[in-house]
């Protein structure tokens, strides 16, 4: 075994990186550059993705990494993330009362009326999936009189600040378990190494910033099939969270901003209870942005695993480790990259293991004895 010397390899990566950059600008002279606030406004469904597997709410920084990395959501959320280990961690924010939300998209698939009405928002759900072939010539002053129209629509409607939760009604009615008044400290996954069995709170913060394919996947998994969780939506949120931080000097909790969220409870087939008559089950998930499909499949999972770390996983949608240890997109992504890399001694060495396998067995080059 042994190495062949190479000379040159900076000067290779020194042009490879300039090669990417040229890509990049392949337009010409007459090209024009992306402005940051064209892909955070325009883009904001794929900068909402990119915040929320990043793991920080900065959207401006976001369309930022999505600009470096040519659109490349895992090498974004992966600039994102290693830009967040640089910043120092001054406090823990408190825990955030979501009913505090200011809407702009709320519906329920449980019911045709909810406390304060459904709230279509901003959705393609209802559209025909087909191709605006108008916007491959959009005329910018037209483009730029869409929203302005849509706000004189609107500026008179009353908009209510929230809505009341559609669980609350549930969970009033006796048809949830009661909530658990005891609040552990939650999981800092960023801190801590996920050493199994790891608490509910590990298990959603692992999932919050987890790549949104890779949830949907297995939770779609148990939907077809290989497990048991046919949920209904209680209530599906999109809206602007207002993040309460203590107060420096009295230590009274004040409002610091807001942040968009996607926030799904979805309620699942009722279990019997030692300790009370039989309830429905509660499934949950939270993530930055606006990202349904990846709410709606962390609930779907949240409800799954909730029911392996009860009764043991009876499929892989079940057992948490098989889970959370394969729906970090940048994790996944750095294993499946990293074969990518000079692998020459130990190929070397499995060539040489066999041929010398070959060799006792008397077959020869070739492959003929």
């Amino acid at each position: 075994m042994g190495y062949v010397a190479i000379k040159g390899g900076g000067e290779a990566i020194r042009g490879a990186e300039a090669a990417l950059e040229a890509l990049r600008t392949a337009e010409g002279e007459s090209g024009v550059p992306l402005a940051l606030a064209a892909i955070e406004n325009q883009l904001r469904l794929l900068t909402s993705r990119v915040v929320s597997e990043g793991g920080l709410y900065h959207p401006r920084l976001a369309a930022l990494a999505i600009k470096q990395m040519q659109g490349d959501t895992l090498e974004a959320a992966f600039a994102l993330r290693a830009y967040r280990s640089t910043k120092p961690r001054l406090l823990d924010a408190p825990m955030q009362d979501t009913r505090k939300m200011r809407p702009i998209r709320r519906i329920s698939s449980a019911f045709k009326d909810i406390p304060g009405g459904q709230m279509l928002g901003p959705t393609s759900d209802y559209a025909l999936r087909l191709m605006r072939l108008d916007l491959a010539d959009e005329c910018p002053e037209a483009f730029r009189g869409v929203a302005r129209r849509f706000l004189e629509d609107v500026v008179d409607a009353e908009l209510p600040d929230t809505f009341p939760k559609v669980v609350d009604a549930l969970r009033a009615e006796g048809l949830l378990p009661a909530l658990d008044a005891t609040v552990s400290p939650p999981f800092d996954i960023t801190r801590e190494p996920l050493v199994f069995p790891v608490p509910r709170s590990a298990a959603l913060a692992t999932m919050a910033r987890a790549e949104t394919g890779s949830l949907l996947a297995i939770a779609y998994s148990n939907m077809r099939g290989y497990g048991d969780v046919h949920p209904t939506i209680a209530e599906l949120r999109v809206g602007y969270l207002p993040v309460l931080l203590p107060h420096p000097a009295t230590g009274e909790p004040v409002e610091a901003g807001e942040v968009l969220i996607t926030e799904c409870e979805v309620v699942a087939m009722y279990e019997g209870n030692a300790d009370g008559p039989p309830t429905f089950t509660l499934g949950y998930g939270a993530c930055f942005g606006h990202n349904e499909v990846k709410a709606i499949s962390m609930a779907i999972l949240d409800r799954s695993l909730q029911k392996g770390m009860r009764d043991g996983p009876g499929n892989p949608s079940e057992d948490p480790e098989f889970v959370l240890l394969h729906v970090d997109g940048v994790d996944s992504m750095g294993f499946a990259n990293h074969y990518k890399m000079p692998h020459y001694v130990t190929f070397q060495s499995d060539m040489d293991r066999l041929r010398t396998t070959q060799a006792k067995a008397g077959i020869g080059r070739g492959g003929h004895r």
